[in-house]
């Protein structure tokens, strides 16, 4: 079937649906490298704007640092630009394996395998590992790559209420005859900011026979004493089966994943994970930036301890400002405003104001719970910080929701 007149006009009809409700994504183009600082063109065609960003990934502030660069160069030059191949036919170097021994030391576990993205990461390891005879039951709140990853598995699927320990407990107990059974969650919730209660799920995990999975994407490199994650942040090193994690955020901010864990576990990935078998490896010049990450991470815990105080500085300051915030003790702060068009004019005046922060709002989260997705850097300064407060505090007053509760914001601008 052709792309027919037909076809063309019922999408667009669709975009111009979508564009008509206000909550239009519009793309915003970066004109340097991921930094606190930063020059954007927005919107298209725009004069470039230098803006303080707050809402990258970029949390120890290692994406532009000299140190990685210089090692990604020396991958580069040592190792070339990409392997145009499989890890199992010819795209295994050694540095891929360096980086994997790297990465079970670091997370305390017995064994690591690379995947090009820690969706990729997601999308395999269920299917790799679970059959018709096995249950999946998840937090409600995972990331889309887990549900993703969970759709393509045979296992049966059920779900317990976020972080709700006793629901859990239940679910457990009504799978009690499955073959296995997985709890899944995240480690810290990239759109709440709160930590999974790892040290309850693991007790729950060890009195019903149930493997632990755990996506630390957003923790691995900065939670926990040392910054391995969650598992050291709630004292259960060694005890997770599964742990799924990124080189996308803290740990360098390029791409690439991994799946680490039981050693089982990781050769049933390297057997049959599809998106381990049939995409490209992960590139040689990123390879060796993460292997430069890890290295300054067993150094010092400086970025790490820095990236602690940076965060409570900001949450405090948004609290005594009268903003509405989602519980937590990560540097992931979402400031509530529930309305997903107040979420859009909100960014784009702060972005008038030099504040680089984008409003999320369905279906990326739930309807009704539209937000300005703060995140902290160690890259931040206590000026960046500031100006920043400044801005939302200006802003926030021009919409008069400081002060306001949930209710009375929603009374104003609905859901």
């Amino acid at each position: 079937m052709s792309f027919s007149k037909s076809i063309r006009e019922l999408y667009q009809q669709e975009i111009k649906e979508i564009q008509g409700q206000g909550i239009f994504k519009e793309e915003r183009f970066i004109h340097a490298p991921q930094a606190a600082d930063i020059e954007v063109e927005f919107p298209t065609g725009a004069s470039l704007k230098k803006v303080i960003n707050m809402c990258s990934n970029n949390y120890l502030g290692l994406s532009s640092h000299p140190d990685v660069i210089k090692a990604a160069h020396e991958g580069l030059d040592h190792r070339g630009y990409g392997m145009s191949s499989v890890r199992f036919i010819c795209g295994t170097q050694d540095i891929h394996r360096e980086l994997e021994n790297k990465m079970t030391e670091f997370l305390g576990t017995e064994d690591t395998v690379l995947f090009p993205s820690c969706m990729d990461a997601n999308a395999g390891v269920f299917e790799a590992i679970l059959n018709e005879n096995d249950v999946m039951i998840s937090d409600r709140l995972v990331h889309a790559s887990i549900i993703d990853g969970i759709r393509l598995c045979k296992a049966q699927h059920d779900t317990y209420k976020h972080s709700n320990m006793s629901h859990l407990e239940q679910k457990l107990e009504l799978h009690a005859d499955k073959r296995l059974k997985v709890i899944i969650t995240d480690g810290v919730f990239s759109m709440d900011g709160d930590t999974a209660k790892m040290d309850e799920i693991v007790a729950l995990a060890e009195k019903h026979d149930a493997l632990v999975f755990v996506d630390d994407s957003h923790s691995s490199g900065f939670i926990g004493k040392t910054g391995r994650g969650t598992h050291e942040q709630y004292n259960v090193l060694g005890k997770i089966d599964i742990i799924t994690t990124t080189f996308g955020k803290a740990l360098g901010g390029a791409s690439g994943g991994c799946v680490s864990g039981r050693k089982e576990i990781v050769e049933l990935c390297r057997q049959k994970a599809r998106p381990y078998l049939f995409s490209n490896t992960m590139a040689p010049v990123i390879v060796s930036g993460v292997i430069r990450v890890l290295d300054i991470l067993s150094q010092s815990t400086e970025r790490r301890d820095k990236l602690e105080e940076n965060a409570n500085y900001w949450r405090k300051g948004l609290t005594d400002a009268g903003f509405v915030l989602k519980e937590g003790d990560t540097p992931i702060v979402p400031v509530m405003l529930f309305n997903a068009k107040l979420s859009q004019d909100f960014s784009k005046d702060l972005y008038q104001e030099g504040i680089y922060a984008i409003g999320f709002f369905f279906p990326v989260v739930p309807k009704g719970q539209a937000r300005i997705r703060t995140q902290i850097s160690a890259g931040h300064e206590k000026h960046h910080l500031d100006k920043a407060l400044e801005a939302f505090i200006k802003v926030g007053k021009k919409y008069d929701i400081l002060g306001k509760t949930k209710k009375e914001i929603i009374d104003v601008y609905g859901m």
